[in-house]
């Protein structure tokens, strides 16, 4: 949800994205965020628009499976195409939350969603070179 505004996380999501454009196609989607509702409100509102943009999908959440990076590797190997959701400042809806295929965790640590954006990627660009047998995780 939202744009990132940070310049400085900003250019570290478009350096991994451009990091991974050898590995695989990557699109980051940026659904407007609610602001000036209570946090159910934007929930509910920003869950509807997370519904209407993506079909089968993987939530971060920080109640998620948590996985080494290889285990990552390991478990984003087996697909063809992956669309992984990152909620807003307040979170995701229960109805987002019942609907994602598996909710992952990059952390049980509380991340802005902007961060977690660069540190996904970043996680993505690991696993990419793990299942290519590169050098850039050790």
């Amino acid at each position: 949800m939202g744009r990132t505004k940070d310049r400085c996380l900003a250019e570290g999501i478009e350096y991994y994205r451009r990091l991974l454009s050898g590995h695989a196609r990557v699109t980051i989607l940026e659904l407007k965020e609610e602001r000036g509702k209570e946090a159910e409100a934007a929930r509910q509102i920003e869950g509807r628009r997370i519904l209407s943009a993506t079909g089968s999908f993987i939530l971060c959440d920080e109640r998620g499976r948590e996985f080494s990076s290889p285990e990552f590797a390991a478990y984003l190997g087996g697909f063809e195409r992956v669309d992984i959701v990152i909620g807003g400042a307040f979170g995701v809806s229960d109805d987002v939350r019942k609907h994602a295929r598996e909710c992952i965790a990059l952390s049980r640590m509380t991340f802005t969603h902007e961060m977690a954006r660069m540190i996904l990627m970043e996680q993505l660009f690991r696993a990419a070179t793990i299942l290519k047998g590169k050098g850039y995780h050790h």
